[in-house]
């Protein structure tokens, strides 16, 4: 992963770079409406991004605290709830999804979280697996893609 950065985001010119990943992977690639990609969680949450050092977006992703978190997790605000985890096509096999997440639990124990929920895409449960996510609850469909909860407590 040599000349990529993962950093919180720090402007807004950084947060829409976060989404013009989402945009490529969710709403482009895997056909995923608009409507439903952007929510009301974008404006609170903590965005993660990973920039190549000539400023071209490779991946992003977001973290949710408090209420919005407890609205994803069951009710729980002790936890945080990890999303919109996404890296663009030329970029995947290099580490930064590894990279970004654990950017992301970083996030989560800076702010006193116990733990990070998720639901993964089933196609990715290995990947969050090796990780040391485990998953929990049935499979849901979730903007017609299956989905499984997972969790990982932070240590």
């Amino acid at each position: 992963m040599t000349g990529v950065t993962i950093r919180v985001a720090r402007d807004e010119d950084d947060r829409q770079a976060c989404f013009a990943v989402r945009k490529d992977v969710f709403v482009a690639e895997q056909q995923v409406p608009e409507e439903v990609e952007y929510d009301a969680y974008d404006s609170v949450a903590v965005h993660v991004l990973a920039v190549r050092e000539d400023g071209v977006p490779l991946g992003a992703g977001r973290l949710l605290t408090g209420a919005a978190a407890a609205a994803k997790n069951g009710g729980d605000t002790g936890v945080g709830a990890l999303g919109r985890l996404a890296v663009t096509a030329a970029a995947r096999g290099l580490g930064i999804g590894a990279a970004l997440v654990r950017a992301i639990e970083d996030a989560a124990r800076a702010r006193g979280l116990t733990a990070v929920d998720l639901h993964a895409q089933t196609h990715a449960l290995g990947f969050y697996e090796r990780l040391g996510y485990e998953a929990y609850g049935p499979e849901f469909p979730d903007a017609g893609i299956p989905h499984q909860a997972m969790r990982k407590a932070l240590h």
